[in-house]
């Protein structure tokens, strides 16, 4: 008698289903990835794949989901520490962070299906970033920035780092730029970094 209880076939499915299109966008974009070339790597007829997901854009908002999921920390449970540790986590894993990023930047023209949940992934991410900054140091960080200013800031040296180390991994230290860009968060005017 097995202990616990198994994931339903049709869930492994969807997993499986998401897995395969996370791959397929990575190698060939969101616009260059097919419905058809999804089935094909897990095995499915087109139609058969329209079963889980009955749209193209139905299935993109699904991988970008998972993705959130696989990364998760339950909630009010970041810490500076732990964005650091989530950049050197992302170096190793340049597959993902490229699907990520690729996505994101074609979600920023009008009518992207994903454009909906990079708005609302990037208020939620900024949100959660103030919390973390303001449990850190208070109102006022020490360089006299509020958490609500500063967060935007974090997301953007995140995101920028992720594009200039996508680009040329052996130049740009990721996580080591990261580390020291919370240096300088925590540093007051005139302090030095050494």
């Amino acid at each position: 008698m097995a202990v616990g209880r198994a994931r339903p076939r049709g869930e492994e499915r969807r997993a499986e289903i998401l897995r395969a299109a996370l791959e397929v966008i990575a190698e060939r974009g969101y616009r260059g990835a097919s419905l058809g070339a999804v089935a094909e790597r897990v095995g499915l007829t087109q139609q058969g794949l329209l079963h889980y997901f009955p749209t193209k854009e139905a299935l993109l908002v699904a991988v970008l989901e998972a993705r959130d999921q696989w990364d998760a920390v339950p909630h009010g449970e970041w810490r500076l520490d732990l964005l650091g540790s989530l950049v050197e986590y992302n170096a190793m894993r340049p597959g993902i962070v490229q699907t990520f990023s690729a996505l994101l930047g074609e979600s920023v023209t009008d009518g992207h299906p994903a454009r909906p949940f990079f708005t609302g992934r990037y208020e939620a991410v900024r949100e959660s970033f103030a919390a973390v900054l303001r449990a850190e140091y208070g109102e006022l960080l020490p360089g006299g920035l509020t958490p609500e200013a500063a967060a935007p800031l974090m997301v953007a040296v995140m995101d920028g780092l992720q594009y200039q180390w996508l680009l040329d991994p052996e130049s740009v230290d990721m996580p080591g730029a990261f580390r020291a860009f919370l240096a300088l968060l925590g540093a007051g005017p005139g302090q030095r970094l050494d």
